[in-house]
């Protein structure tokens, strides 16, 4: 197995078990204090745990080649995944958004408790999620894998709603501001609807052949322009599957050269791409340059 392949795996297995841990850790942490804030930042690392598992299998399929029956790879199982991953997070945002404004509404405050152990329990949260993103993203540096490094930035932006039910239960603790809780698990239920769409919406499109970013089709295109041989190009076409950009593009060649002369231009422009997209998988057809 490749040096890559196995760091990739490190930083994968590392994320599903330290997910699993943050998932016990706030269990125990909601069954002391009962607090909204702690369910909000548990539901997020449920969510986490799929996306880790996700992200593991990925790394897995990345290392398969192409079988007779999936002649462009499986990776669109990520998004298959990752769109059930949203439904589940929406039906959590929903529970929660929906439990946090009947408190806040409620005439009656319900009381936290324990609000010591679920400090802590947050606390080592933190710790374990930021040591967690130092190492992948120190993977992603000698890798280069997409799916690491979207692992860290998820894992990063994990850390706001890990601060919030600190100060949830801190406010409870200290001025007895038990609302504080709700208002703040409302506000992580609506980063979690928000951030389900985002992965829904890229999930849905990326099954449906959705062409990529207009920026990547605009510099797939600049890269054509300029390489050198190249007269022209036309019907370029690209979609995502999973983390994987798939380009398919015609360009116009001097049609009185040799096919050896043909072949090494079409390969510069392939290798020009990859090293911007690595991973990418591109196809370059030739076609003689059009008169006129």
């Amino acid at each position: 197995m490749p040096d890559k392949t196995r760091l990739n795996l490190s930083a994968g297995l590392a994320s599903v078990a330290t997910a699993l841990v943050l998932v016990g850790l706030k269990l125990w942490a909601l069954g002391s204090t009962q607090s909204l804030s702690v369910a909000a930042s548990l539901a997020d690392s449920a969510l986490d745990l799929m996306m880790s598992l996700g992200a593991l299998a990925a790394i897995f399929y990345a290392a398969r080649p192409p079988d007779d029956d999936h002649a462009f790879g499986h990776s669109s199982a990520e998004d298959l995944a990752a769109l059930g991953q949203a439904v589940f997070i929406l039906a959590s945002a929903t529970v929660i958004g929906v439990a946090a404004l009947l408190r806040l509404i409620s005439s009656e405050v319900a009381p936290l408790s324990a609000e010591g152990r679920g400090m802590i329990a947050m606390g080592l949260s933190i710790l374990l999620t930021l040591g967690l993103v130092l190492w992948q993203r120190r993977v992603a540096a000698r890798t280069g894998s997409r799916v690491v490094q979207a692992d860290a930035l998820h894992y990063l932006g994990d850390l706001i709603p890990n601060l919030g039910a600190i100060v949830a239960l801190w406010a409870s603790a200290e001025f007895g501001l038990a609302r504080l809780d709700a208002v703040i698990a409302l506000a992580a239920a609506g980063m979690l609807a928000v951030g389900a769409l985002g992965i829904g919406r890229g999930a849905w499109d990326a099954l449906m052949d959705r062409a990529a970013e207009p920026e990547v089709i605009a510099r797939i295109e600049e890269l054509a322009r300029t390489c050198a041989g190249v007269h022209g190009f036309h019907d370029l076409k690209t979609r995502r599957a999973g983390t994987r950009l798939f380009v398919n593009l015609h360009i116009e060649l001097d049609g009185t050269q040799s096919l050896n002369d043909a072949h090494t231009i079409g390969a510069t422009l392939k290798h020009n791409i990859l090293s911007d997209y690595p991973g990418a998988d591109v196809i370059i057809h030739f076609d003689p340059v059009r008169d006129g």
